[in-house]
């Protein structure tokens, strides 16, 4: 099982950064704008439809206020892992934050693609979230 794990530090308090991160329905539309163009709910599901035209249908698995703990899995769209558990992080680091990312999935020729659509969906976050 392949397991990636990156994060930035985003010039905002984590308070301000956990309302859009946080946000199931609406989080990735908003923290990546461009990067993403639309975000709808579906039932319990919500479908993440990108600029490069990939979609991904995600499962909601947790939200975690107290530990600003986001966790889903990608269960359908273009790119169908076997398995896949992702989760966003929101920690306080002062007057700023960190967003750690990290998701564990199958199979393992997936690792590289999805690193690389997470590194650029991590630079259009931060220039999204800096400064919130």
């Amino acid at each position: 099982m392949a397991s990636i794990s990156m994060e930035i530090v985003i010039n905002a308090g984590a308070g301000d950064v956990w309302k859009v991160i946080g946000e199931f329905a609406t989080g990735p539309s908003r923290m990546a704008q461009g990067f993403v163009l639309d975000t709808r709910l579906e039932g319990d599901h919500r479908v993440v439809t990108f600029a490069d035209g990939t979609t991904a249908r995600e499962r909601l698995v947790t939200v975690d206020d107290d530990a600003r703990r986001l966790v889903y899995s990608i269960v359908g769209g273009t790119v169908t892992p076997e398995h896949d558990n992702a989760v966003m992080q929101v920690v306080a680091d002062g007057e700023r934050c960190r967003l750690v990312w990290s998701r564990d999935l199958l199979p393992d020729t997936l690792a590289a693609p999805i690193h690389k659509a997470m590194a650029r969906g991590l630079d259009v976050i931060k220039k999204t979230l800096d400064n919130a």
